[in-house]
């Protein structure tokens, strides 16, 4: 039996995930910190705002659900107490994965942008399809309560439409009417666009082009339930993935 210990409880997806840890055969919720629903319970289990709770119950995976401020302060503390984390707060930096890498020496992260298996998918499809085309757009659309832009996955999708070719076109615009009209630059001449929408969950998608022809590839999560499997299997997978690793692909 794993245990498994939540930060983020009552968030809107960290209890979707502590309800969802607790009716999973083979993991066990023993520990939740949420400072908006302490003292409320949820999975069976009381939720508290200090993090000692979670070395208390002796968690073998704490799933960390903030965002990027809390998780800067809580995984190390994770790593200090030889904890495993799954991470999937928003806004997590290349240089915070650095950091990372040489605090989780008796212990291992995974840290994922999004959990969506759909999502991981449409980033393999991506880099399958890269080398056929010249240039590559990236569209993420989300619900306005998300307060960082670009999004982690678009940010991910544009480095590993990178990786898998280096010969994109550049972006012929020379000019742009309004500031910001072609979006941010992802390396290589990809642009990015954000948007923030009201009855948006989180979606994401890819525009391939190349000479008379182009190629989109569309995700999406219409519920935050979509994120609940692939955070599972995080779980039931971080202690065979020795140090930190980014991204959901090497569970699947």
């Amino acid at each position: 039996m794993i245990r498994v210990g939540v930060i983020g409880a009552g968030g809107r997806l960290g209890t979707p995930v502590c309800e969802a840890v607790a009716a999973e055969p083979g993991l066990e919720l023993v520990a939740a910190i949420g400072r908006s629903a302490a003292g409320r319970t949820i999975g069976g289990v009381e939720v508290s705002f200090e993090l000692a709770v979670l070395a208390d119950a002796a968690c073998d995976v704490v799933v960390e659900l903030t965002d990027a401020d809390g998780a800067r302060a809580h995984v190390p503390w994770l790593a200090e107490h030889g904890i495993h984390a799954v991470v999937g707060s928003s806004g997590i930096t290349d240089g915070d994965v650095e950091a990372w890498r040489g605090a989780f020496t008796s212990s291992n992260c995974l840290v994922a942008s999004n959990f969506a298996i759909s999502a991981m998918l449409l980033m393999r499809f991506a880099e399958l399809a890269a080398p056929f085309f010249d240039t590559a757009e990236i569209i993420e659309l989300h619900h306005d309560g998300k307060a960082d832009a670009p999004a982690g996955t678009a940010i991910e999708l544009a480095r590993r439409l990178s990786s898998a070719s280096a010969e994109w076109a550049a972006d012929p615009t020379q000019h742009e009417i309004v500031p910001g009209a072609r979006g941010a630059d992802g390396g290589r001449g990809i642009r990015i666009h954000s948007v923030r929408m009201r009855g948006m969950v989180a979606h994401n998608e890819l525009i391939l082009g190349t000479l008379g022809q182009t190629l989109t590839i569309r995700q999406d999560s219409y519920d935050r339930a979509s994120y609940v499997p692939g955070v599972l299997l995080a779980c039931r997978r971080v202690a065979d993935l020795p140090g930190v690793t980014v991204g959901l692909d090497e569970v699947l």
